[in-house]
């Protein structure tokens, strides 16, 4: 399907092209949403006739964007998530997630404005980007962590996995037999310490 694009549409086009589009992509997206307009002749009478005024409004919400975009470029919001050993989170964090994150430190930002390519699934430091506007975009940090104390080290630079698992290499392990059940003293163990209650009566 050909559609005239009311506002640019990234990888797509800017406003006024016309475009041709998977027909889906058009009437779940494009159509609904006002970001386009099937490309006939007299909706491209219509969108000429009316060129000037969407220019100018998309003018406005492009300035409205680069002021908002100020105040939240390069902030980080912290997300305390429960996770297995290996920091894959037992969940995910979604753009909704992100969007209440964000919220709750005073930034207004829509769902939809936040490219998510897909869900959050482990724990870590991560760039997303906020598209605050076809034409405006910013980076926020997120930073998912299990406790406080990783997210601060993490937002220090630190691998808290790859930290954890050296501390497991490098730590003191002791000798266990790994057919006892927890709390089963190891076969070898409870034969020397019979031997030896058996010395100590006969003495």
């Amino acid at each position: 399907m050909e559609v005239i694009l009311l506002e640019r549409i990234e990888k797509l086009g800017a406003i006024g092209d016309v475009v041709k589009v998977k027909n889906g992509f058009a009437r779940n997206f494009l159509l609904p949403n006002g970001k386009a307009l099937r490309a006939n002749d007299a909706n491209r009478k219509v969108f000429e006739a009316n060129r000037e005024r969407i220019e100018t409004q998309n003018a406005e919400r492009r300035s409205v964007a680069q002021k908002d975009a100020t105040g939240i470029d390069g902030v980080t919001i912290q997300l305390i998530r429960q996770a297995s050993n290996t920091g894959q989170l037992y969940g995910s964090v979604s753009a909704r997630d992100l969007a209440e994150a964000l919220e709750a430190e005073g930034h207004k930002i829509a769902k939809n404005q936040i490219v998510l390519d897909r869900p959050i699934k482990a724990i870590g430091m991560q760039d997303v980007r906020i598209a605050l506007h076809p034409e405006v975009s910013v980076t926020i940090r997120v930073n998912v962590a299990r406790s406080p104390e990783e997210a601060e080290l993490q937002s220090q630079g630190v691998d808290v996995m790859a930290a954890m698992f050296d501390r497991g290499e490098a730590g003191f392990t002791e000798d266990r037999d790994p057919n006892a059940e927890p709390g089963e003293i190891p076969a070898d163990t409870a034969e020397t310490s019979g031997a030896n209650d058996e010395a100590a009566s006969e003495a």
